[in-house]
């Protein structure tokens, strides 16, 4: 596989109770090397006989085409091709395209070129579903017009209100927000409103308008000018954006990039495989995974945060590299997790559905489905974060006898069946009594978080403090 690097994390070996530092790790043989993403995906959509478009065929400024030549950007991805030059416009944009293929850029070069030609205060606000996905777009945005100066504000959960509110107060130019955080200000901080806004990005948008996120679009939108350009950007299409599309969309043009005539896509360079395995060997057959890509980069999924948190503790536990990520840790422990992902000083990044959309994390080798999802989007979403710009990606799902009905649902929405991923039981199965080892350690560990954390919520009631929120183990859902 692409993308591994030259530090090769340690294997298991079969025999010893410690991690054999000195055996070489197995990985995929790689297929051919692939070009750049910005290359790559405009050549696909090319033909052979005409010249390929470039960012100034779009209608771009001078400035902007000094931008993305300074970030690396070479050619327009299809996405961008198709909906930048409806944007300049003056179009309202439904934009469908597979993960990983610039909708960012797609949206927020013609908001940064409108800034241009008519400066003002708040222009532009950008929703997000998740804290991360929210961080990588304001910098993606900062980058894209620091040409110009560019004023971005973050305002996501997890963090303090009144550094929030002061940055507000500066009148930055684009707000990133998370739904619920946005609300909050709106309705609490004094002088913030939304009456100049002349542009309302949805990122994910399908996510947006589903039942977490839904209450909280709609009160927001009776904040938002009714003379103003809205874009909706989404890798999947729901019935709520085909309503939102009918109720606060003028004249929007639909553009689509993917490539084949099912709803639900990934990119051609991603291999899928799945596991076919007993529910009670899913631990067993995860680390003998990881031991056997031992030296790549991989995210591992999980349906609850308390089983992302037990699965990390379970690796470390068994030598691994590995750090949790979901929504129940700090913002700043989240971001911490990520950066470390990213920065390459854990190779394995544990986490639940937090993780599974728009981040754009590079050279991730392997996505494992430890729990599958409940639904097919999100599984395009997970695997999305592998076979990015350009490179091939490998998807592994374990799948139980639990899990037949889900995974049919799956395949049917990729409109083919996967293969099986080759194991001999023999091999898996010689790990077994280290991992049950493990597993009492982490179950141990998992109940002594467990205890202090009530202990903590008992110690705030009785100091009079209002009791906390139900946290919900099995969803992640932004609370503001």
């Amino acid at each position: 596989m692409p993308g591994t690097h030259t530090q090769k994390r340690r294997k298991l070996s079969h025999g010893s109770s410690q991690p054999d530092e000195s055996s070489e790790s197995r990985t995929l043989s790689p297929p051919p090397p692939a070009p750049s993403a910005q290359a790559s995906e405009s050549v696909a959509q090319e033909p052979e006989n005409e010249p390929q478009v470039t960012f100034a065929d779009l209608g771009l400024a001078e400035p902007l085409l000094e931008s993305t030549a300074a970030l690396g950007y070479k050619y327009p991805t299809p996405i961008q091709a198709k909906s930048i030059p409806e944007a300049l416009k003056g179009r309202d944009i439904i934009g469908l395209a597979e993960t990983g293929s610039g909708k960012t850029a797609a949206f927020a070069l013609p908001i940064i070129q409108a800034l241009l030609e008519k400066p003002s205060g708040l222009f532009a606000v950008v929703l997000a579903p998740t804290r991360e996905l929210a961080g990588q777009i304001a910098q993606n945005m900062e980058a894209l017009g620091s040409i110009c100066a560019l004023r971005c504000a973050t305002i996501v959960g997890g963090l303090d209100m009144v550094p929030q509110a002061i940055a507000l107060s500066k009148k930055p130019h684009v707000i990133v927000a998370t739904p619920g955080r946005l609300l909050d200000h709106l309705e609490k901080t004094r002088g913030f409103n939304l009456r100049s806004l002349k542009y309302l990005v949805m990122d994910e948008a399908d996510r947006l308008l589903d039942l977490d996120f839904g209450p909280s679009i709609d009160r927001i939108l009776k904040f938002v000018p009714r003379e103003r350009n809205t874009y909706l950007f989404s890798a999947t299409m729901s019935s709520k954006v085909e309503s939102l599309q009918r109720a606060s969309l003028k004249d929007p043009v639909r553009i689509s990039v993917n490539t084949s005539a099912s709803k639900h896509q990934v990119v051609a360079s991603l291999i899928q495989n799945y596991l076919f395995i007993p529910h009670s060997y899913k631990d067993v057959y995860t680390i003998h995974l990881i031991n056997e890509h031992a030296g790549q980069t991989i995210i591992v999924f999980t349906r609850t945060v308390n089983e992302c948190q037990r699965l990390g503790i379970l690796l470390r536990t068994l030598g691994f590299s590995a750090i949790p990520l979901h929504g129940q840790l700090s913002q700043s422990a989240r971001m911490g997790a990520l950066n470390k992902f990213k920065a390459g000083s854990r190779e394995i990044l544990v986490a639940t559905d937090v993780a599974a959309r728009g981040l754009d994390i590079p050279n991730v080798d392997v996505v494992l489905n430890y729990d599958l999802p409940q639904d097919s989007k999100t599984y395009i979403h997970r695997v999305g974060r592998t076979a990015r710009a350009g490179k091939s990606g490998l998807a592994l799902s374990l799948v139980t006898q639990y899990d037949l009905e889900i995974w049919l649902r799956i395949e049917a929405a990729l409109g083919k069946k996967l293969k099986e991923y080759p194991t001999e039981k023999d091999q898996v199965m010689v790990f077994q009594p280290r991992i049950e080892e493990a597993q009492r350690h982490a179950r141990i560990e998992m109940k002594n978080i467990h205890e202090s954390r009530d202990k903590r919520g008992a110690a705030a009631r009785g100091k009079g403090a209002r009791p906390p929120k139900r946290r919900r183990d099995n969803m992640d859902a932004e609370e503001g």
